[in-house]
């Protein structure tokens, strides 16, 4: 087997953008050059994936944080400081929620099942559980998902105290944040399951929707 490092991303994620009317564009880890390669793409979607590295939240490392990969928590992080300045639409999926609270400043649970004592977020390896989700009636991803819904899951992490300018608009039954938004944005939102295993296009189309905004918006500086 070919030894080589590679960047990589789940089928199920440029299934769900192009079954949400999207063109999906990879865009790998790199040292710097935010700004230009955003210019590329009209919204960004930040993927799940490892832990993220408790340094990037001045928090000493859990024996159960493993997998960090700094140079990827530096390009997502720089990635997201300029989607916000540039007011593009994000959507954060999983550890891509949990990367956008910490590029708000805020912390993250290393080790979930420390807090709520069971594995149902993260039932065995390469398996992913299902939750019951509780939304806030009014917010943004209410109006994508509803009040209510099962959502597909696979995390041992999770945000504990939330960035300055996101609210949690979502619960697990054992108080688990399970999405955050950002109010004053117009599509600035972060879901802890995995909608694009089930290929559920409702926050991606919502991301789309808001991306051709967007991109209308440009075209007319």
């Amino acid at each position: 087997m070919w030894r080589r490092r590679a960047d990589l991303l789940p089928r199920s994620y440029v299934d769900t953008v192009l079954a949400s009317g999207g063109v999906p564009v990879l865009l790998p880890p790199l040292p710097s050059g935010a700004r230009e390669a955003l210019r590329a793409v009209d919204a960004l979607v930040i993927a799940g994936g490892a832990d993220v590295d408790p340094a990037s939240y001045r928090a000493e490392p859990h024996p159960k944080t493993t997998g960090v990969r700094p140079e990827r928590d530096a390009w997502e992080l720089e990635l997201l400081r300029e989607a916000l300045a540039q007011d593009l639409p994000v959507l954060g999926v999983c550890r891509g929620m949990q990367v956008l609270n910490v590029a708000y400043g805020g912390t993250l649970t290393q080790h979930l099942p420390d807090d709520v004592g069971h594995l149902e977020h993260l039932p065995a390896r390469a398996l992913f559980g299902t939750t019951e989700v509780r939304v806030t009636e009014g917010s943004r991803v209410a109006g994508m998902v509803g009040d209510r819904c099962t959502v597909s899951c696979y995390h041992h992490q999770a945000v504990r105290d939330l960035g300055t300018g996101l609210t949690a608009v979502a619960w697990a039954a054992d108080g688990t944040v399970e999405a955050v938004e950002d109010g004053n944005r117009e599509f600035v939102i972060g879901v802890q399951w995995h909608p694009e295993q089930d290929i559920d296009a409702r926050l991606f189309a919502g991301l789309v929707q808001a991306a051709r905004k967007r991109a209308r918006v440009r075209e007319s500086w």
